[in-house]
C-alpha cells in the first residue's frame, strides 16, 4: 500500500497541542517553525480564522523547525515545549511568533519570565533537552506526511496548499465545516 504524501500520517491525539473542541467539524493542523518568516506572516491569519470559526475549529500545532535555515528555530520549539510542561504552550507559542525577530536564548528566558513560568524548571528542562524527542517526532511525522516547508497546513487530515490569507482560508474552512468535516481542499486550492 503506498502512502499518499498529501495526507496526515499521524492522527491528532492527546499528545498534540490543540485549541478548540476535539469534536469540531474541522481540524486544522499546522507544521510550523517559529523563526520562519512565512509562518510569522501566516500567524495573524491563523489567529483570525480561529476566532471567526470558534467552536467549529480545532487548531493543532506541530513543530517543524528548519534548523539549517533558521538557527533559533529548534531552541524556540524547546521553549514552547518547556512552557507546555507548565501549562502555557499557547501563550509561549504566541509570544514566539509575536517576537519572531528575537529568539536568542536570553530572550526566550525573558519570555518565560513574562509568562510567569518557573524559570529554574524552564531553564533546567531546556538545558536537559527533554523535549528533543517530541520535537523530532513532530518533525518526522511532518516528513512522512510530505511536509517540505513551513507553514504546512492540513485540513481534516488532507494537505492544504492554498493561500494563507485569512479570507481565503476562512472560506475553505467554512465550506468544510458546512460539509460536516468532508475534505474538499483539493478542489478549493487558490
Amino acid at each position: 500500500m503506498s502512502r499518499d504524501e498529501n495526507t496526515l500520517t499521524e492522527s491528532v491525539s492527546a499528545k498534540d497541542h490543540a485549541e478548540g473542541p476535539a469534536k469540531a467539524p474541522v481540524t486544522l493542523v499546522e507544521y510550523g517553525d517559529y523563526e520562519c518568516p512565512a509562518c510569522g506572516m501566516a500567524y495573524p491569519a491563523l489567529k483570525q480564522v480561529q476566532e471567526e470559526m470558534g467552536e467549529k475549529l480545532r487548531f493543532v500545532f506541530r513543530n517543524f523547525p528548519l534548523k539549517e535555515m533558521h538557527p533559533h528555530a529548534f531552541a524556540a520549539a524547546e521553549a514552547a515545549e518547556a512552557a507546555a510542561a507548565q501549562g502555557k504552550f499557547w501563550e509561549m507559542h504566541d509570544m514566539l511568533y509575536e517576537h519572531q525577530d528575537d529568539l536568542e536564548p536570553e530572550a526566550l528566558v525573558g519570555y518565560a519570565e513574562a509568562l510567569e513560568l518557573d524559570i529554574n524548571r524552564f531553564v533546567k528542562d531546556v538545558n536537559e533537552g527533554i523535549f528533543k524527542v517530541k520535537i523530532k517526532h513532530d518533525f518526522q511525522t511532518g516528513v512522512m506526511s510530505g511536509v517540505n516547508g513551513t507553514p504546512s497546513l492540513f485540513i481534516n487530515g488532507e494537505r492544504y496548499d492554498g493561500s494563507y490569507d485569512a479570507e481565503t482560508l476562512l472560506e475553505v474552512l467554512q465550506t468544510v465545516a458546512i460539509e460536516n468535516g468532508a475534505t474538499r481542499t483539493k478542489a478549493i486550492r487558490r
